[in-house]
């Protein structure tokens, strides 16, 4: 199979592997039961809580282990941080590859579901409930993808790494334990697959196909505190500015003026890979950003979710202030979000902020842990290709695309010891789908994730045969 990918007006042509002549048998209801199970397991990462419900987790566990016994027989398991867990399958040649996603899930903050959420009901040819799709659909879909190559008599030709972590919702704390581990032990990692992308339908106006989207680079995350004190006293007698005027004015003055816009390298190769289909102007400017930059600029930052691609977000989204409606308040404070595309920094950020707000009433401070912008891994190298012919072939009528992830991921703390990092979760979403992840009535198809079991089969098949 050959791709064709352009930017810029120039075409190159890349080889992948050709696809395998059997078909995949997956057993989707035995799959899909075993998911639904794991869904029952309340595996919830609270807000500033290390291991909310421990024993949830180790329930998790021990139903791994009884459920996939052939993983347990030939794999290496070991419990890493508080629950999260590391396989090791192989001792093969060359570097290692590593599939990581995690146990944990958000909590449900509407009880409103058209199926419990932690029920794990199969109803309708759907798995329903929190984490179908984030994301223990693809801890079970890969235990699932090794379980069968295991008893089939498969054995790696290189060392395959499981990474499961406990806690990505919150600080990936356990991923970044495992990556550490990893570290000491001398490991240098070939690729890293975790969540990310997805085969979004019916997303990008005027095009026909499904585009499949491979993160290749994830953005940064700040969170700024704008904070400001006052004398307080009776709300009869005001002064001319209250801590609660100078922190909202500070945070209106950051949303009125954004970060400027700008294509990077991530964005111009996603642009590229799907310019083909479009209609003749849109491809015209696509392939040739150098050229109408200024017009898919401004096309791009006209809706949210692409507005997002080109430049670092600004969000305001806690605001807190006083004790009564007739007190002033002593002080008062705002958090605001910034999620960092790639070519910024925390640093870039900060004095954005700071001349931006320009008042020295407010303190400006970063609190909790940022994270700068990962590194763009290759599109040209053994694993980008694996995952792109594997995906031809699960999702034929797929375009594949290069991305740019919003949100973090467990990815960016093996940063430090691989050389390619991919972000794509193998299932069919629609607008109404990706809005149920993080929010009510998330689910997946049972033929849907039998379609993800078959992408992690080929996958280990293509890099690890």
């Amino acid at each position: 199979m050959r791709v064709i990918v352009g930017i810029a007006g120039f075409l190159w042509v890349l080889s992948a592997p050709a696809a395998f002549a059997e078909p995949v048998e997956v057993d989707a209801d035995a799959a899909a039961a075993r998911l639904a199970e794991a869904i029952r397991w309340r595996t919830e990462s609270q807000e500033g809580v290390a291991l909310a419900n421990a024993e949830a987790f180790a329930g998790l566990h021990r139903q791994i282990e009884r459920q996939f016994p052939a993983v347990h027989r030939a794999l290496e398991r070991e419990v890493v941080g508080e629950a999260s867990l590391l396989y090791t399958w192989g001792k093969g040649r060359g570097n290692p590859i590593l599939l990581a996603a995690h146990l944990d899930v958000v909590p449900v903050e509407s009880e409103l579901w058209a199926q419990p959420p932690y029920d794990g009901v199969i109803e309708g040819g759907y798995i329903w409930g929190r984490g179908a799709l984030d994301d223990k659909s693809s801890v079970f879909g890969i235990l699932e993808a090794v379980e069968r190559l295991v008893a089939g008599g498969f054995t790696p030709s290189r060392t395959v790494y499981l990474a499961f972590g406990h806690d990505e919702e919150n600080d990936g704390l356990g991923a970044a334990a495992i990556a550490a581990l990893l570290a000491e032990r001398g490991e240098r990692l070939a690729m890293v697959l975790d969540e990310g992308g997805f085969v979004l339908e019916g997303i990008i106006e005027d095009l026909d196909q499904p585009l499949a989207t491979v993160g290749i680079a994830e953005k940064g995350f700040a969170k700024v505190e704008l904070f400001s004190q006052g004398p307080g006293g009776h709300s009869s007698v005001p002064p001319p500015s209250t801590p609660v005027g100078r922190v909202a004015r500070a945070a209106a003055r950051l949303e009125e003026n954004p970060m400027p816009t700008r294509l990077e390298k991530v964005t111009e190769l996603q642009l590229a890979a799907f310019a083909p289909e479009m209609p003749f102007w849109q491809r015209l400017a696509m392939n040739n950003t150098w050229l109408f930059k200024g017009a898919v600029l401004r096309s791009l930052d006209s809706a949210p979710t692409t507005a997002a691609t080109v430049r670092t977000t600004t969000a305001v989204t806690m605001l807190e202030a006083g004790v009564k409606g007739n007190v002033l308040p002593r002080e008062a404070r705002a958090l605001v979000n910034f999620r960092i595309l790639p070519g910024d920094s925390v640093r870039s950020v900060l004095e954005h902020v700071e001349k931006v707000v320009d008042d020295p009433e407010v303190t400006i401070r970063v609190v909790d842990e940022p994270t700068e912008p990962s590194p763009v891994s290759s599109v040209e190298n053994e694993g980008y290709r694996a995952i792109e012919a594997t995906i031809v072939e699960i999702f034929p009528d797929a375009l594949v695309a290069p991305s740019l992830v919003l949100g973090m991921t467990d990815a960016r703390r093996y940063q430090g010891i691989a050389d390619g990092i991919y972000r794509f979760l193998p299932i069919r979403m629609d607008e109404v789908d990706v809005d149920r992840m993080h929010g009510t009535d998330e689910r997946i198809s049972v033929e849907g994730y039998a379609d993800l079991i078959r992408f992690y089969i080929r996958l280990l098949q293509r890099l690890a045969d």
